[in-house]
């Protein structure tokens, strides 16, 4: 795997070529496997005898992976995208009260709100800008960070800080100082907001989690409540952010498809939906472990191996949506379900959330700015620095 990331489906093209299972190489010569076809990756995701706690992890157990690998996080911290069976219901049931259908309903007003204020936000930057301002920057990603933020009852002035470490934590070609220096920060940060809410506890998230360990200390340990904190601010905003920022994209750069929403032919979660397909604001994500050997569509992934889940590929795999499978078509026919947002008892619990965010930010910015555009061809727009994210560093528009 190319630590420095880049647009993945090229490379994605090739590996689906030659089969749905692939053997890879991590990061520091670490051995392991990616799941690319749509088939193989639905069956891999809910599959009994796979594993998401590192205990399962061979070579971590075996200790030949060192403090600072940069994907060490993923499979150390504690939360529910590391716990099985019994641990993990019980961390997602604290979890899903906050995404019950009437709460994220309940939040649409705000997300509305938040929007247009942003919105204002992106016409001023343009304004300084000579016409042109980072969409990613000012809207793409303060609209899900002020949103999770807000739910979680972290203050606006650790916005900004909570965003920069979560990128170089999900970062794959970082160095192992930078990653330790990064997540003792994040850590850090996290105990700041546990103790500003143990102190003033609100109607928040955090607070309630905070009262679920003092009412009965086995509910929820003092790091998981750390590491549910990470889990919640990372996938809570790096994914929406992605997802708005390649919507935009592809909207922009496929003009017929942005036409059949504004006609009325299709919608904006259609936009979404097709998005979260095509370009999968998740490339790769770590890691699921066989607890056993495991053939999965004429390979055999061995016991304890660090296997990547990869969204990207299985979005474009033609065996599941046909010979256009790498076209972006907003109409397209969805009996097979993308997997983007996962599969089985890890699926998404922020799912709706997300794709709320991302419909009202879509409709929102080409109500107001029909005729935006990209202000820098698309080739020439800076990846991201992982494989696990799969999106632009930044996303120059002009907004008429």
């Amino acid at each position: 795997m190319d630590p420095a990331g880049g647009c993945p489906h090229a490379a994605n093209a090739r590996l689906l070529a030659e089969g749905a299972v692939a053997s890879v190489v991590l990061p520091g010569d670490v051995a392991g496997m990616a799941v690319l076809g749509h088939d193989a990756l639905k069956e891999f995701l809910a599959h009994p005898d796979v594993a998401k706690n590192a205990a399962h992890f061979a070579a971590l157990q075996a200790g030949e992976i060192p403090e600072g690998w940069p994907l060490r996080t993923f499979a150390t911290v504690p939360g529910m995208t590391t716990a099985d069976g019994a641990d993990h219901k019980r961390l997602r049931s604290l979890m899903s009260r906050a995404f019950t259908p009437r709460r994220i309903e309940d939040l649409r007003p705000r997300i509305e709100k938040l929007t247009a204020d942003l919105l204002d936000n992106l016409a001023r930057a343009a304004e300084d800008g000579d016409g042109v301002a980072d969409l990613r920057t000012h809207f793409a990603m303060p609209l899900p960070m002020g949103v999770i933020c807000e739910l979680l009852g972290v203050d606006e002035e650790h916005h900004t800080r909570l965003h920069r470490l979560s990128n170089q934590i999900v970062a794959t070609d970082i160095s192992p100082e930078r990653s330790l220096a990064a997540n003792q920060e994040m850590l850090q940060a996290l105990g700041q907001v546990v103790a500003a809410r143990t102190q003033d506890p609100g109607e928040d998230l955090t607070s309630a989690l905070i009262a679920a360990r003092e009412e009965n200390g086995d509910r929820l340990s003092p790091p998981e409540l750390i590491g549910t904190l990470l889990l919640m601010i990372i996938a809570g905003h790096e994914t929406t952010l992605n997802l708005i920022t390649n919507a935009v994209r592809a909207l922009c750069t496929h003009r017929d498809q942005l036409e059949l929403i504004t006609s009325g032919k299709a919608t904006w979660a259609d936009a979404v939906e097709e998005t979260l397909r095509w370009d999968s604001p998740v490339s790769f994500f770590p890691f699921r472990y066989p607890t056993r050997d495991l053939t999965l569509d004429g390979t055999v992934i061995p016991q304890g191996t660090p296997v990547l889940a990869g969204y990207s590929a299985a979005g474009r795999d033609a065996d599941a949506y046909g010979p256009d499978a790498d076209q972006f078509k907003v109409d397209r026919d969805r009996t097979t379900r993308h997997l983007s947002l996962g599969h089985g008892a890890h699926y998404c619990l922020g799912a709706p959330l997300a794709r709320m965010e991302a419909t009202t930010a879509l409709e929102q910015l080409f109500a107001r700015f029909p005729d935006l555009d990209l202000a820098t061809a698309e080739a020439d727009l800076p990846r991201h620095s992982s494989f696990v994210g799969n999106s632009v560093h930044s996303l120059p528009v002009r907004l008429s």
